[in-house]
């Protein structure tokens, strides 16, 4: 199945120097999908010609669509939404609303791109908030967490929620027929956590999803379950704590290999390990996460992203516009409040 998807070829640390390579390599991978690259033309256009990319070489499958304003990095969401209309993350997500691209990726101001998507895409019916959802990797292959920080304050109906949202992904991109949901808590017995922990234990496991318990911060990474529900503090901790730990195990290796001629000799020996190490911890590959909850695809990438993971991001909303992703979510929410409902009058 082909998709359009509108890139916001402007945000981020790098603007269009990650975002249109990356956007090009793309479409050389993908023939049959369709680029909107929304900006400043004559900035898109010099990065283009910088790669000896001539602007009508992919026909049709490459467009320019014009963006008189950028929101900065560090600018308020309120301020991006009410001043810059003409925004080129603004643009990118109206492209959706009016149907003419599938999905956008963006690696802008994460709080502006989800008070602009919100605002212009408005949520599912039955959603209360959107949240964040990401990859991570785990012993076993990979775990999706939600939500890592669109809501720091949830209660249990929200936690509820997005585990539901979060097995909708995970059943669409990994055609998992009932993944397991884990809450993450500061132990795994039912005693334990915050009354909103204890709430929303107790709605998951009236629910239809297929519930394994609460789960502890070690448990995630050992890939004991498919999703993972937090609130979007503990989310964020957990995300910024795990890339923090990652990083420093691999300045450790590095220091450890460096410090003699011998423990050289021995990085040389191990090369294959160490470079299949560096593979599977690599956070580019989990680029792009995931906003779900919204009538629309939107996919916010890190805003230091090379191109490389930059690419994953736009790999992984392409993949999301392939599986109609929101209409899963808006099926699964629909069919739960149907089921509730005939509880509640039975």
């Amino acid at each position: 199945m082909d998709v359009t998807l509108a890139i916001d070829a402007m945000g981020g640390d790098h603007g269009t120097c990650v975002t249109i390579p990356a956007a090009v390599e793309h479409l050389k991978q993908y023939p049959r999908d369709t680029i909107i690259l929304v900006g400043n033309p004559d900035t898109m256009k010099a990065s283009l010609q910088a790669l000896g990319i001539k602007t009508d070489q992919f026909g049709v499958r490459l467009r320019l669509h014009p963006a008189s304003q950028i929101v900065e990095m560090d600018e308020q969401p309120q301020s991006a939404l009410r001043g810059k209309k003409d925004s080129s993350m603004r643009v990118a997500i109206n492209l959706i609303k009016s149907g003419d691209a599938s999905a956008c990726i963006s690696a802008g101001n994460t709080g502006a791109l989800m008070a602009t998507a919100r605002y212009v895409l408005k949520t599912i019916p039955g959603i209360d908030r959107p949240a964040i959802a990401s990859y991570l990797p785990t012993k076993s292959g990979q775990v999706c967490m939600l939500d890592l920080g669109a809501n720091t304050d949830c209660s249990a109906e929200h936690l509820l929620q997005f585990a539901i949202m979060g097995s909708s992904l995970v059943r669409a991109l990994e055609h998992k027929p009932n993944p397991t949901v884990g809450l993450l808590n500061i132990g795994s017995e039912d005693i334990k956590g915050n009354e909103v922990v204890k709430q929303a234990a107790a709605l998951l496991r009236a629910s239809d999803l297929n519930f394994y318990g609460n789960i502890e911060g070690n448990d995630v990474f050992n890939g004991v379950t498919d999703v993972v529900v937090c609130d979007g503090f503990v989310g964020n901790v957990a995300l910024k704590t795990a890339e923090g730990v990652a990083k420093m195990m691999g300045g450790f290796l590095k220091e450890g290999f460096t410090q003699s001629w011998y423990t050289r000799f021995a990085a040389l020996v191990a090369l294959p390990v160490l470079k299949a190490f560096k593979h599977r911890l690599d956070h580019r590959r989990y680029n792009g996460a995931s906003f779900l909850g919204l009538r629309g695809i939107v996919v916010k990438s890190h805003g230091s992203a090379d191109v490389f993971a930059f690419r994953c991001a736009i790999e992984k909303a392409a993949e999301e516009a392939r599986e109609n992703m929101w209409q899963h979510i808006s099926e699964h929410i629909e069919k739960w409040h149907n089921a509730r409902q005939k509880l509640e009058t039975s």
